[in-house]
């Protein structure tokens, strides 16, 4: 009898690992998500973008303490609209695409500020440079779809980008603004 009840228990666990739904995946929608970075050349704007990247998120407002965000770039896929300057962006002096193929962010800690705003802690390495950072958010929901949007300041030589001739900060400033628009599905009720 203690047996039978123990393969019931069993069985019934079985099934309900089969039969119950698993939770939603979270998944970046890179068709309705944009990554673009502004930096100032002889005081001109220059606006760029990257065509590739990806998330891993595991993102839920009632569970903060255990909510990650890690986040890729390649970073052979910038782009600033003009071949000449692409064909600058993955040299050693820019980006060194050949030794540091991609960019990440690993959150280390996500905070609700309110009003759908957050701020996300982690370590950013671009060019095998890490920096501790704060990433400011909003997150806004329509439907299934999550956004999260906002601007990241970063300090272009604190990476490394544009050595030797390019670390003057007159010919090119120091001070690069990437902005971010991630589309998500997945994500539960704000």
């Amino acid at each position: 009898m203690k047996n039978t009840l123990l393969l019931s228990a069993l069985a019934a666990t079985l099934l309900l690992g089969v039969v119950a739904p698993a939770a939603a995946q979270q998944k970046l929608l890179p068709g309705q998500s944009e990554l673009a970075f502004t930096a100032k050349q002889m005081g001109v704007p220059i606006n760029g973008y990257f065509k590739k990247f990806d998330a891993q998120v595991s993102f839920d407002t009632t569970k903060l303490a255990t909510s990650k965000v890690a986040f890729t770039v390649e970073m052979g896929s910038a782009t600033l609209g003009s071949k000449e300057m692409d064909s600058e962006l993955p040299s050693a002096t820019w980006f060194n695409v050949a030794k540091f193929p991609q960019a990440s962010f690993t959150s280390t800690s996500i905070k609700a500020l309110g009003a759908g705003k957050f701020e996300l802690a982690g370590q950013l390495s671009i060019k095998g440079q890490a920096q501790a950072v704060s990433v400011p958010l909003t997150m806004t929901q329509s439907g299934a779809i999550t956004v999260a949007s906002g601007v990241l300041p970063i300090k272009r030589l604190a990476f490394k980008i544009g050595d030797g001739e390019w670390a003057d900060t007159s010919m090119v400033a120091d001070d690069v603004q990437v902005k971010f628009k991630l589309s998500l599905s997945g994500v539960g009720k704000l």
